[in-house]
C-alpha cells in the first residue's frame, strides 16, 4: 500500500512538473496537514499548532517571530513563505499583505496552503485550488485553521468550534484542543505521525534563544498528539521551577515554594524538580525542610549524593559543613 501510494506521489509530482507549476525539489517538501495560527489577546501571543502524517512536520510547517507574527506553510509546501513571510511582517507589511504578496509571486501557489497571522491580530490564509480534498481554511477573529488531504471535511469546522468555546485558556492550551478536535472527527487521511506547537511573545526580542515562549516539536510518534500534550505538561512544570527560582533570588520563599508545589503536582515522579526544590531550601537555612526531600531523592539515585559533594565547591549549594554533612548522610 505505501509503496503505491509513494508511486502514485512521484507520477503526480511529476505531473506537476510537466505544467510548469512546481517541480519537487529538496526544499519543497509536501506536509499534507492541518494547522492553526491563533493570537491571545490578552497576552499578545501568538502561536501555531499542527499534526501531520509526515516526518518532522514542525521543521516545514510552523515559524514565529516575537513582536512580528506567524506562518503556517502546507500541503505542497514552500518553506521560503515562513521566513519570507516573517521579514515582510517585520518590516511592516500586515498579515494579510504578505500572504498576498508571497502567493502571488509563487508558481506553485495552486498547490499551496498558508497562513498568516501578525501582531495586530490581522490574519489571512489561502488555499490552492489544487490542494488535495478535502481541503479548505477558516479565518476567524484572530485566527485562522487550515487543513488538506483530510478524512472529511470535518476538520476546519471543528478545530474552529475547538478554538472559539475554549476562550480563557492560555493559548497553547486552546492550540492544542483545537488539534485534538481535529484528530477526533477524522483529521488526516493517511493517518498521524508527527505534530509541533510554537509560541511567541507581543514583542521583538533581543535574545534569540528566548524568542520562543513555546517550541515543542514531535518528529516520529504513533501518538503525536498525545505526546505533544505530555511535553507540553512538562513545559509547563519547568515554567513553575523557573518562576520559583526567580521568587528564590527575590528573597520570596513563600512565593518559591508555592511555584515548586504546583511543579511538583504536575510531575510528581520528576527527581530534579525535587532535588532542586531540596537544593533551594538548604540554601535559604531551610534544612529542615529539605532534609526529607533529600532523603527521597538519594534513595531513588545515589547519584544526587555524589552531586551534591560536587555543589558546594560550584557556589550551588552554599551550607555551612555541619549542614552539608546531613544532607549527605540521608
Amino acid at each position: 500500500m505505501m509503496k503505491k501510494l509513494y508511486f502514485s506521489t512521484v507520477i503526480y509530482l511529476v505531473s506537476i512538473s510537466m505544467l510548469g507549476a512546481q517541480t519537487y525539489r529538496k526544499e519543497e517538501p509536501f506536509a499534507h496537514t492541518y494547522s492553526i495560527v491563533a493570537m491571545d489577546t490578552a497576552t499578545g501571543e501568538m502561536g501555531v499548532g499542527v499534526q501531520s502524517h509526515w516526518f518532522s512536520v514542525g521543521t516545514l510547517v510552523a515559524w514565529g517571530q516575537s513582536g512580528v507574527g506567524v506562518v503556517a506553510t502546507q500541503s505542497f509546501v514552500n518553506p521560503a513563505f515562513g521566513p519570507k513571510g516573517l521579514e515582510l511582517m517585520a518590516s511592516g507589511m500586515t498579515a494579510p499583505e504578505a500572504l498576498k504578496k508571497l502567493v502571488n509571486a509563487d508558481a506553485g501557489q495552486v498547490y499551496r496552503q498558508v497562513a498568516f497571522l501578525d501582531t495586530e491580530g490581522r490574519v489571512d490564509a489561502f488555499t490552492g485550488d489544487q490542494c488535495i480534498a478535502e481541503a479548505g481554511h477558516y479565518v476567524g477573529e484572530d485566527f485562522s485553521v487550515q487543513a488538506n488531504m483530510m478524512l472529511n471535511d470535518k476538520v476546519v469546522p471543528a478545530m474552529k468550534k475547538a478554538f472559539e468555546e475554549s476562550a480563557g485558556k492560555p493559548l497553547s492550551e486552546r492550540i492544542l484542543l483545537a488539534l485534538k478536535a481535529a484528530e477526533a472527527v477524522g483529521g488526516d487521511i493517511r493517518g498521524k505521525q508527527s505534530a509541533a506547537m510554537i509560541v511567541v511573545g507581543p514583542e521583538k526580542s533581543e535574545e534569540v534563544w528566548n524568542d520562543k515562549r513555546v517550541d515543542l516539536r514531535v518528529d516520529d510518534h504513533p501518538e503525536p498528539l498525545e505526546e505533544l500534550e505530555r511535553l507540553l505538561k512538562v513545559h509547563q512544570a519547568y515554567e513553575y521551577m523557573n518562576k520559583g527560582d526567580l521568587a528564590v533570588e527575590e528573597g520570596n520563599m513563600e512565593k518559591a515554594l508555592e511555584n515548586y508545589g504546583q511543579a511538583e503536582t504536575m510531575m510528581p515522579d520528576n527527581l530534579e524538580m525535587k532535588y532542586w526544590k531540596a537544593v533551594s531550601l538548604a540554601n535559604n537555612n531551610l534544612i529542615d525542610q529539605a532534609l526529607p526531600i533529600f532523603k527521597e531523592v538519594f534513595r531513588a539515585d545515589p547519584n544526587w549524593r555524589t552531586l551534591t559533594e560536587r555543589l558546594p565547591d560550584s557556589g550551588l549549594l552554599s551550607v555551612k559543613d555541619k549542614a552539608l554533612k546531613k544532607i549527605l548522610a540521608q
